[in-house]
């Protein structure tokens, strides 16, 4: 595209528009854009030394712009668009193996990245701006891809980040606390979340009818229902041990390598996604998929489990503890955290969850950001009952004296960061890795 938003990406030719932004204003940088050989530049405040157009909005200019020029080569794709708390990363990497593994070349847009068949980049955001999926979109275009999964996240939905784009399936996983710190109160968080939903027009709507919110992101039309009761596709009989799960989905039985009956959910829409396009040997594709990284990671330890995983909501801290519990061991220990600048409301639902839980918590610092870890730390405990933990800011030293308090058979859950490889320290990512650290300790 000739068009840009990011001054230092602007060549010679090009036009530059200014959007402001969330934390910054690309108004800013016009100047800059111009050196770089902008010839070009839509604003909205004042003429500048090239050829200007002044509109309202740069942003609502900008969705025009991309839909009028761009939208009907990107039409080509099947999209597929998932929302929720929890388990958007998971399913939505879960479904782009799913079809790759079947030679239906799908893209991944989310969490983890932007991956293709044969490559991955690292984003920002997991759903970035309208700008970079517009970008992303036309390249799948460009080389032969026919499907997208998509994580489109409340609060890219409520920035209007997929405005314009219609998905052939829209799919909703669960919703519960988190981000109140942008969206304020659960009302306006489903509220952000059905907009996915309410922006569709002859979508397939998949829907776990288990969680209390269901009925928001149900479609006039076309609506598949998951979970225990009720439903389309009823899940039931689940067996889970630290190397796999069965269950079964209309009585038809299915294993799976990820444990834990949230992930149950999870697979059972790829299953569902699966029918829907008419696939054959369903079982064998869904044995085969493997979780992604950092969500349930397993590290074998001695004759102990180590568990790297995302999970950093209060509902997704009590659904791994839980899980886990459900299975042969011996002690679980949880080393957890919370990030700074975010909904300070989860802190101490987060503590009470993790002390209750679990035989031994570890409480240590996440992504701190503009926060100090000991604050953090302190909102998380100052109202537990329970004295079964202790407090080390440091995570390197807490991740390792965790380790030192395994003996046999126990659980060790690493909760907060999963795949992540640094730590958000002011407005700074420190290269940083639960995995990397374990992998370091465990091998001397």
């Amino acid at each position: 595209m000739n068009i840009k938003i990011d001054s230092r990406k602007v060549k010679p030719g090009d036009t530059f528009i200014a959007i402001r932004g969330f934390n910054d204003d690309g108004h800013k940088y016009v100047l800059d854009a111009i050196k770089n050989g902008a010839v070009k530049v839509i604003v909205e405040d004042k003429v500048y030394p090239v050829d200007t157009l002044i509109v309202k909005d740069t942003k609502e200019y900008l969705k025009e712009y991309l839909k009028n020029n761009y939208y009907d080569e990107i039409k080509k794709l099947k999209l597929i668009g998932m929302t929720g708390t929890n388990g958007k990363t998971t399913t939505c990497f879960l479904i782009y193996q799913a079809l790759n593994e079947i030679n239906i070349k799908c893209a991944y847009i989310g969490t983890l990245g932007f991956y293709l068949k044969d490559e991955n980049r690292p984003l920002n955001n997991t759903t970035p701006n309208i700008y970079e999926i517009y970008d992303m979109l036309l390249e799948c275009v460009s080389k032969g891809y026919e499907y997208v999964v998509m994580e489109v996240s409340s609060q890219g939905l409520s920035m209007g980040r997929v405005d314009t784009l219609v998905f052939d399936y829209v799919i909703f996983s669960n919703l519960t606390q988190d981000h109140l710190d942008y969206h304020k109160t659960m009302l306006e968080y489903a509220q952000a979340k059905q907009k996915l939903f309410k922006m569709t027009y002859n979508s397939t709507a998949i829907i776990n009818k288990d969680d209390e919110y269901y009925e928001y992101f149900m479609l006039n039309n076309k609506n598949i229902t998951y979970g225990k009761n009720n439903t389309d596709y009823k899940i039931s009989d689940i067996k889970s041990n630290l190397n796999g799960s069965t269950f079964k989905l209309n009585g038809e039985e299915f294993y799976t390598n990820l444990i834990g009956e949230y992930n149950i959910y999870n697979v059972t829409v790829v299953i569902i996604l699966l029918k829907l396009l008419n696939i054959e040997n369903i079982y064998n594709i869904v044995k085969n998929l493997k979780q992604p990284k950092g969500r349930m990671e397993i590290i074998k330890y001695n004759e102990n489990y180590i568990i790297i995983d995302y999970a950093h909501t209060p509902d997704a801290v009590l659904k791994i503890i839980t899980a886990l519990s459900k299975l042969e061991h011996n002690k679980i220990i949880t080393m957890i955290g919370c990030g700074g600048n975010r909904d300070k409301k989860k802190r101490s639902i987060m503590g009470d969850i993790a002390t209750r839980y679990s035989d031994y918590v570890v409480f240590t610092s996440d992504n701190p950001r503009f926060e100090k870890p000991s604050k953090i730390i302190e909102d998380i405990t100052y109202k537990l009952d329970k004295k079964n933990y202790e407090k080390i800011v440091n995570r390197k030293k807490a991740i390792k004296k965790s380790i030192q308090m395994l003996s046999k058979n126990d659980i060790l859950l690493l909760l907060g960061k999963g795949h992540e490889e640094y730590q958000i320290i002011k407005n700074k990512k420190i290269k940083f890795s639960d995995k990397d650290i374990v992998l370091k300790y465990i091998r001397r």
